[in-house]
């Protein structure tokens, strides 16, 4: 039999741009594909569950198709592990030389795919005096000084450059969850 693991979907477009969903409904979605112990980090699209399942592109289309029959629009998932989001968590794209890091914001975007070498090189050489960006996996950081509202980035724009879609989620969230969903918590890990 084989044990359950923890995994994180990120969705993208939730509770922005008109498209709101309530939590409960978010956790009836999941749980009616056939997950387990759902729950929901925060309002902004971050759902928690425990499967079985392999998780690749195939598992989180399925999600997606499924969110689109139930939610009537198109909702780009992507699924991590525990251990994933801890690897992203500890994970350091900048140093301290480079940025202050105290003062500046670090963003996480999700990927669909990993991104080709070119793409890669392509985002990595997008920099400013405030902002900088670090492809690395099926992730890619974005330190900011400024701020989305008032950054030269847009996430269209960045999608472009890596030919794939992505979600942003502010580090600190990340962090949160490992913290919240670490050893000793109800839930099963890996």
């Amino acid at each position: 039999m084989s044990v359950p693991v923890l995994y994180v979907a990120f969705l993208r477009a939730i509770n922005v741009g008109g498209h709101v969903v309530k939590m409960a409904e978010l956790r009836r979605l999941f749980e009616s594909v056939g997950l387990d112990e759902v729950e929901t980090f925060i309002a902004s699209g971050n759902v928690v569950f425990e499967s079985t399942a392999k998780t690749d592109r195939a598992f989180e289309q399925k999600i997606e198709a499924h969110l689109k029959k139930g939610l009537g629009y198109h909702v780009d998932t992507f699924v991590r592990s525990l251990a994933e989001l801890r690897a992203i968590a500890e994970y350091q794209p900048f140093k301290a030389s480079e940025f202050d890091l105290d003062r500046s914001s670090l963003y996480v975007g999700f990927l669909a795919t990993r991104p080709s070498p070119e793409a890669a090189r392509k985002l990595n050489a997008l920099r400013t005096d405030t902002e900088a960006f670090h492809a690395h996996g099926r992730e890619f950081y974005w330190i900011s000084g400024v701020g989305f509202s008032q950054s030269a980035f847009t996430g269209a724009t960045l999608e472009k450059i890596l030919r794939t879609p992505a979600t942003l989620r502010n580090i600190n969230t990340i962090r949160r969850m490992v913290a919240k969903y670490g050893p000793g918590d109800k839930m099963a890990h890996e």
